[in-house]
């Protein structure tokens, strides 16, 4: 049998009773970092082997396993946090396992992306897990313009070494939406910090502790706004239509010339002589 094990995210008290069995009655523990998954078998007194089976190695181990199964083995799959196969390896192998006819089962964890929608207060009776956005501006802002018409909260995974950028960006594509920064889940130090999404990309600018994986909740778009995307795109019609929404949002000048500078595809000069402009002419 394949069990896919949920672990915790940050504090290991939170490893249920069950999970902690079903390590210790497998004959193998699938890993991505033995490292790490050592800490948690080391925590709970188990000595149950591990095998590292990463994004890297999975698909040429799936064989190997498979014929571990065929053999009768219980074998046990984690991620280093949370849910294996949620923007973590492991659906490969559960495929795979299903297709071969070897039973399967789950045993629940934490989840970052649920704590992180409890945690940020927002409305989250819908919402959409997007994981990890492309690491490229260019790239995070096609895709951030892309979901701007789903009619639900939007999780998104980040590193602390990368938030502050990915937070920028968000603020360029959403700027009259709620964003919350959740970080540090479970641990002594979680944090959620919640603002429109202009205000939270300069606070954080300013922050020098940030530390532990991040998750970033952006708020439903409403109704007007979801309807403006979908009759004039991903984006606002026109240069002065995003000049015109930072300054009612009382935006300062810099701010609003990245602002328009991501959305609008101009360079930041370009887009601060433009606002120059509006105000001249307003």
């Amino acid at each position: 049998m394949l069990s896919v094990v949920g672990t915790p995210i940050g504090n290991l008290s939170d490893a249920a009773p069950r999970v902690i069995q079903t390590l210790h009655a497998a004959d193998l523990v699938l890993c991505e970092d033995t490292r790490v998954t050592s800490k948690l078998l080391h925590y709970f007194d188990i000595e149950t082997p591990l095998m590292r089976c990463d994004e890297h190695v999975i698909a040429s181990r799936v064989p190997q396993i498979l014929s571990k199964l065929e053999a009768g083995q219980h074998i046990a799959f984690v991620s280093d946090a949370g849910m294996p196969a949620i923007s973590d390896p492991g659906q490969r192998l559960v495929d795979a396992a299903l297709d071969a006819g070897f039973k399967t089962e789950v045993i629940p964890g934490p989840s970052a992306v649920t704590c992180a929608l409890v945690a940020s207060g927002l409305a989250v009776q819908y919402f959409f897990f997007e994981g990890f956005l492309p690491r490229k501006i260019s790239e995070q802002t096609r895709r951030l313009q892309m979901l701007a018409t789903i009619p639900g909260a939007l999780v998104i995974y980040e590193s602390p070494r990368r938030v502050k950028k990915t937070l920028d960006a968000i603020a360029g594509v959403y700027p009259h939406r709620r964003v919350a920064l959740v970080r540090e889940l479970t641990k002594l130090h979680e944090e959620v910090v919640r603002e429109k999404a202009p205000v939270l990309a300069q606070l954080i600018a300013g922050r020098e502790d940030l530390r532990g994986e991040c998750v970033i909740v952006i708020e439903a778009p409403t109704e007007a706004e979801a309807r403006e995307v979908s009759i004039v795109g991903a984006t606002p019609a026109s240069v002065e239509d995003v000049i015109a929404r930072g300054l009612l949002d009382n935006m300062a000048p810099s701010a609003l010339a990245k602002m328009v500078a991501q959305q609008c595809g101009i360079s930041r000069s370009q887009a601060y002589d433009r606002i120059v402009k509006y105000n001249q002419e307003s």
